[in-house]
């Protein structure tokens, strides 16, 4: 099996087929939340730090760290808000940038194995991305689209994979290093995109027999209900193979699919993490009450 190892300073992270699934909080970005992105830009990192907190409360097992701001210095403000994080956090970090500068002055502060993201398919962007990764020794999220954009058919998303797995290990990148998001589509738009998505999860993990993951709102863009559609689609990723997922960590219902799956899959021994986060407190008063009353007084007399 595939084990992907990233870290902090002080704390390693396996990603894997028999490993629980692992969440990526997905909040420390600009991108569509304007009063952040001029917060970032001007040098207030209040927000970074409470969405930081409230994540890893929730249960993010990493967090994805973007600075993508509009003409904003993106790779000083990346670097800035990575050493803020590693500071108050010590899960691994997803450093995420479309500018190879912005990587780089993010890998030149981390702490630890990252996690990149992403490398494309296209040439310019393998040639210059990868030599990154392996300077560095990080891991990388491969996204599945090349020089001909992002095509609707799972069979070439699977070559187009295949073509990144390989130039990696052509770099000196082991496959395990490599964290393939097989580009979910919204179903939405697409009817057929959930089971397009499953069959290619299901190919990555066993044909090229590496770990995934995705943005996992995209399946349910445009459409009502979307927490209760992105729980069922991550369960049923889980189910596929996939390994890990960028999300919302706040929104219950994703985290409870995936805790859910990760029951069902047998990766939660005596369902121990689920009885721990959605056990009810014993009512005051109540029998369950007394008896564990009266064994804290036991315990304080032995």
């Amino acid at each position: 099996m595939t084990d992907t190892v990233v870290s902090s300073a002080n704390s390693e992270l396996i990603i894997g087929f028999d490993q629980p699934f692992r969440i990526i909080g997905e909040r420390i970005n600009p991108t569509g939340r304007k009063l952040l992105s001029a917060e970032m830009a001007a040098g207030d990192f209040s927000r970074v730090e409470a969405d930081t907190l409230a994540q890893v409360a929730a249960g993010a097992h990493m967090l994805d760290v973007n600075a993508g701001i509009p003409l904003a210095d993106e790779p000083a403000i990346l670097a800035e808000t990575i050493k803020l994080v590693q500071s108050l956090t010590d899960v691994p970090l997803s450093i995420d940038s479309s500018i190879v500068e912005a990587l780089e002055a993010g890998l030149s502060v981390y702490q630890g194995k990252a996690l990149v993201n992403s490398v494309t398919g296209e040439e310019e962007r393998l040639e210059v991305v990868l030599p990154l990764i392996k300077k560095y020794g990080a891991a990388v999220v491969a996204i599945s689209n090349d020089e001909t954009g992002i095509s609707e058919d799972p069979d070439v998303r699977f070559e187009v994979a295949r073509k990144i797995v390989e130039r990696a290990e052509d770099h000196g990148i082991s496959r395990a290093d490599v964290v393939v998001d097989p580009l979910v589509m919204p179903v939405g738009a697409l009817n057929q995109a959930g089971a397009a998505a499953f069959r290619l999860i299901r190919r990555l993990r066993e044909e090229l027999k590496v770990n995934t993951t995705c943005g996992a709102s995209n399946i349910s863009f445009g459409l009502p209900a979307r927490h209760g559609l992105n729980a069922a689609f991550l369960s049923m990723a889980i189910g596929a193979g996939m390994t890990s997922a960028i999300l919302n960590p706040l929104h219950s219902e994703e985290v409870a699919g995936v805790m859910g799956a990760d029951v069902l899959m047998g990766r939660d021994p005596e369902c121990r993490r689920w009885i721990s986060k959605f056990r009810e407190p014993a009512v005051e008063g109540s029998a369950a009450d007394v008896w564990r009353g009266g064994r804290e007084r036991r315990r304080r007399r032995a």
